[in-house]
């Protein structure tokens, strides 16, 4: 049995179809702040198995405990946080208290319940401005915002967890751009109001429901001018979790590792893609650049295949087609 904080969430929720797909039992813990319970209805549809699902809050340390006894779970995956950089900015300590004491919470109640392996769902956000391209794993450590304040801590936390207990098996996940959809098209990312991440910004100009998108930043030293990212579909990035589990299943130990393609893509890059694979145009503005944005980042992946013999297959056509056909039909999200 794997327990799963935020499965609900967009990269959760595909994490869980992978599981299930694998033979696995899903117990979700999640309090839907940010997400809804039709996506784990639309996994129980992809996989034709139902996850169990506890309503809660990752602070509230009884409520993870009486979870984590009544599951009988032996490993979990840990996604539930609270993840918008500008809203971090405006509210830190909402962030700092949802992410940082939820996850001391979650740690209590393994320790608790005898539940001593995790997989912790980090950001590339951690290595803050990048000082050199491709990112390895040894990069300084750092951070910008709040939001990714809470993911550098937290990583401190479970290594200095892991030297104190070496009982305990932990795999840090640092994630790139996550993009695409699931190719049933019944699960994608359905951001609240006006979406944080890119793809989902440039497919609600595709379809109409936006007017066009402004592309912060046209004169970074990037080929075309502007900012280039790692985007990864979320699928492959759900798959690196089943190998993380598979890895700390059979040896003890902290490991960090990226989760990327080693490929970096411009805003542009990405608007062609989507108009490509939707057939519209996708208008948009070059306006000033944003603060705290960087010219480019993106990953080495080589220490995810060496570890844990994983690495991404799917390339930009594909996330771009995925995200559409969610999009289309999806237009309101999960709640439509």
């Amino acid at each position: 049995m794997i327990f799963v904080t935020g499965g609900a969430g967009y990269i959760g929720s595909h994490t869980c179809v992978e599981l299930l797909e694998a033979g696995h039992d899903v117990t979700v813990f999640d309090n839907f702040c940010n997400s809804h319970r039709e996506s784990l209805r639309r996994v129980a549809r992809i996989t034709g198995r139902e996850v169990t699902v506890i309503e809660g809050d990752i602070r509230d340390r009884t409520a993870l405990e009486a979870a984590l006894r009544e599951s009988g779970a032996s490993q979990v995956i840990h996604f539930a946080g609270l993840k918008a950089v500008g809203e971090s900015v405006e509210q830190p300590l909402r962030y700092y208290d949802n992410n940082v004491v939820g996850t001391v919470r979650l740690l209590e109640a393994m320790e608790a319940t005898g539940v001593r392996s995790i997989v912790f769902s980090s950001s590339a956000t951690v290595y803050g401005d990048p000082q050199k391209l491709p990112l390895t794993e040894d990069h300084p450590l750092s951070a910008t915002n709040p939001y990714g304040q809470t993911k550098l801590v937290i990583e401190n936390m479970l290594r200095e967890l892991h030297r104190s207990t070496p009982a305990w098996r932990v795999a840090i996940l640092r994630y790139f751009n996550p993009a695409g959809a699931h190719p049933s098209g019944l699960i994608g990312e359905d951001p609240q109001g006006i979406p944080n991440n890119l793809m989902p910004y440039v497919t609600q100009v595709a379809i109409g429901q936006r007017e066009y998108l402004n592309v912060w930043g046209g004169d970074y030293a990037t080929p075309d001018g502007t900012g280039v990212r790692d985007y990864i579909h979320v699928v492959d990035l759900a798959r690196g979790h089943l190998k993380a589990l598979e890895y700390l299943a059979a040896q003890p130990g902290c490991v960090q590792v990226n989760l990327g393609t080693g490929k970096g893509y411009s805003v542009l890059d990405i608007v062609k893609a989507v108009a490509a694979a939707s057939g519209r145009e996708v208008p948009y503005r070059i306006a000033p650049r944003r603060a705290g944005d960087v010219a480019a980042c993106y990953a080495e992946p080589a220490l995810a295949s060496q570890l844990l013999g994983w690495q991404a297959e799917c390339g930009l056509t594909q996330m771009c087609e995925d995200a559409w056909r969610w999009q289309q039909g999806n237009p309101q999200g999960f709640r439509g």
